[in-house]
């Protein structure tokens, strides 16, 4: 396993420990000792477990509820979408995107949203694993994934209109600037 750092305070790009026989892989999502001596925060335990499967094109996010998330591609491809919306971050409204395959994760810290699209043929399938329990109306942000202030430069064209692509939900979200502007200083 390796871990680097991105340009959002506490936003990790993780390689998983891989280990390939004639029968396949394994990759390690997760191992206690692993992330503490890599100097990444303990995680566990792991109080829910989503997996996502999205059609290409799709753009799911963004969102930055109060909770540290370890995601990763289970199957196909996707490209994520990551915005710094903590009102005392050093990195406050910086934005990182990468390609997202098998083998990579992202360790998503508390307020920072996190979003991507699928680019694959088909499905991709979004491993996404939280420290809290998701609720209804629970602490965090949201910025709208298509906000042209945030110069993510979505690989598959996105037509708002069509709710295959973009929900009305992420669709009706905050601009970042609307984002920024109500967070307390």
């Amino acid at each position: 396993m390796s871990a680097r750092p991105t340009a959002i305070d506490g936003l990790m790009l993780i390689e998983m420990k891989e280990v390939t026989d004639e029968r396949g892989t394994i990759r390690e999502f997760y191992r206690e000792s692993a992330f503490v001596e890599a100097g990444l925060p303990s995680l566990g335990p792991w109080v829910q477990v989503n997996l996502t499967e999205t059609r290409r094109g799709a753009i799911r996010g963004l969102h930055g509820e109060n909770m540290f998330k370890l995601v990763a591609i289970v199957a196909g491809e996707a490209f994520g979408a990551y915005v710094d919306t903590r009102p005392d971050s050093p990195t406050r409204a910086k934005v990182v995107t990468t390609r997202l395959v098998k083998g990579t994760q992202v360790l998503v810290p508390r307020g920072v949203c996190n979003g991507f699209q699928s680019v694959s043929r088909g499905t991709t399938q979004y491993l996404y694993t939280f420290d809290h329990e998701w609720v209804p109306g629970m602490a965090g942000t949201a910025v709208l994934p298509i906000d042209p202030a945030l110069g993510i430069d979505w690989p598959i064209p996105v037509d708002v209109g069509d709710p295959a692509q973009l929900s009305a939900k992420d669709g009706g979200l905050p601009t970042l600037a609307q984002v920024l502007d109500d967070a307390p200083r």
